[in-house]
C-alpha cells in the first residue's frame, strides 16, 4: 500500500475522514440496491445477503488472501480468512444489532438451512487442517462444496418463487401487503436500476475500505504502534469493513435479514471461496497455534452467533453486547498467544 504518503499525518487523517463518509454513503447504495433486487425478483432478503451481498463484501478478504498466496504467504491468507469470520460474527453483526432502532428479526427457514451448512463446513475445514497442511485437492473440495451450495440455493429458491407465483394468482392480497411493506422502506424501480445502485455501492465500499485501511496503518506506524498490533486490529478489521458498514446500514434501515444474511454468506465464502481458492493456488502450511486456537475459537463464535440468532429468531441489544465482549476477549487472547507467546512459524 503506497498510494498515501505514510509520513504525513494531516493527509492521512483527512483521507480517513473522507473514507468514512464515502463508506457510509456507498453502504447506503449497496443496501438499497440489494433490497430493491430482493423485492423485485421476490427472493428473501436473507438469501440476497447470503449470495449477492456476501460475494461483494468479501472481495477485500479475497484479494488480500489471494495476493498473499501468490506471494508465497498462504498462511497469512488463512489467518485473514479465519480472523474475518470472527470479526464478521462478533463485531460487524454486533454493531448492526446495537445501532438498530428495534430488535432485528431473523428468517428462521433460511437460518436453519444456512446455519447448519456453515457450521458443517467450519468443522470440515478444521479437520482438513489438523494434519498441518491444506493441500490443493482439499482446496478443490472446498470450492466444489461452494458450487454445490450456490446451486442448491438457486434451485430451491427457484422452486419457491414458482410456488409463490401460483399462490399470488389465488390470493392477490399477499402481493398487495408485500408492496405496502416495500413502500415503507424502499421505492420500487426497475431491476436494472437497482443492480446499478448495488454495483455502485459495492465499488464505493471496496475503494473506501482500501484507502481507509492504508491511512489507518500509516497513522499507526507514524505514531509507533507495533506491527503485530496493527495486523491483529486494523488489517483484520479493515478487510471486514464492507461487512461492518453493510451490516450497520442494513440494520438501521430495518433490514435485519439482509444484515444477517451478509454475515452468514461472508462466513461461508471465507471458508469455501477464500481458503479454497488460496489452498488451490498454493498449499497452506498451518501452524499448530492456528489449528488449535484460531479454528476452535472461530467455530465457537459461529456457534454463538447462530445460537443467539435462533433464540427467539430476534437479535436484541444484549446479544450485540455479548458478541462485542467475545470479540474483545478474542483480541486479548490473540495478543497473548501470538505476541507474548511468540510469532507463529509457518515452516
Amino acid at each position: 500500500m503506497d498510494f498515501i504518503p505514510a509520513s504525513n499525518l494531516i493527509i492521512n487523517f483527512a483521507v480517513l475522514l473522507v473514507c468514512f463518509y464515502v463508506l457510509a454513503k456507498s453502504a447506503n447504495f449497496l443496501v438499497d440496491g440489494a433490497v430493491g433486487v430482493a423485492y423485485i425478483i421476490h427472493v428473501p432478503k436473507m438469501i440476497i445477503g447470503i449470495v449477492l451481498v456476501a460475494f461483494a463484501t468479501t472481495a477485500p478478504e479475497f484479494s488480500v488472501s489471494l495476493l498473499s498466496a501468490l506471494k508465497g504467504l498462504p498462511e497469512i491468507a488463512l489467518g485473514n480468512a479465519i480472523g474475518s469470520v470472527i470479526a464478521d460474527d462478533a463485531l460487524a453483526l454486533a454493531l448492526g444489532i446495537l445501532v438498530a432502532p428495534v430488535a432485528l428479526t431473523v428468517d428462521s427457514r433460511v437460518l436453519k438451512r444456512a446455519g447448519i451448512f456453515l457450521i458443517t463446513i467450519d468443522i470440515i475445514a478444521f479437520i482438513l487442517a489438523m494434519n498441518g497442511v491444506l493441500q490443493r485437492w482439499e482446496g478443490i473440495v472446498l470450492l466444489i462444496l461452494l458450487v454445490g451450495y450456490i446451486t442448491t440455493i438457486v434451485i430451491t429458491e427457484g422452486k419457491r418463487l414458482k410456488k409463490r407465483k401460483e399462490e399470488k394468482k389465488r390470493n392477490d392480497d399477499l402481493e398487495l401487503n408485500e408492496l405496502e411493506e416495500v413502500a415503507e422502506h424502499h421505492k420500487p424501480g426497475k431491476l436494472g436500476a437497482q443492480i446499478l445502485r448495488f454495483i455502485g455501492g459495492v465499488a464505493g465500499v471496496i475503494i473506501a475500505s482500501k484507502f481507509l485501511i492504508e491511512s489507518s496503518v500509516n497513522i499507526a506506524s507514524t505514531l509507533g504502534v507495533p506491527e503485530v498490533v496493527i495486523g491483529l486490529t486494523m488489517i483484520a478489521i479493515g478487510t471486514s469493513l464492507p461487512e461492518i458498514a453493510t451490516c450497520i446500514v442494513a440494520a438501521r434501515k430495518g433490514h435485519g435479514d439482509l444484515a444477517l444474511g451478509d454475515i452468514i454468506g461472508a462466513d461461508i465464502l471465507n471458508i469455501l471461496w477464500i481458503i479454497g481458492a488460496v489452498s488451490t493456488t498454493n498449499p497452506i502450511i498451518v501452524d499448530k497455534k492456528i489449528i488449535f486456537f484460531a479454528f476452535p475459537f472461530m467455530i465457537f463464535v459461529v456457534l454463538l452467533m447462530l445460537g443467539l440468532s435462533a433464540a427467539g429468531y430476534r437479535l436484541q441489544k444484549w446479544k450485540g453486547w455479548l458478541l462485542i465482549s467475545v470479540y474483545i476477549i478474542y483480541l486479548g487472547a490473540t495478543v497473548i498467544m501470538f505476541y507474548f507467546g511468540g510469532t507463529p512459524n509457518p515452516a
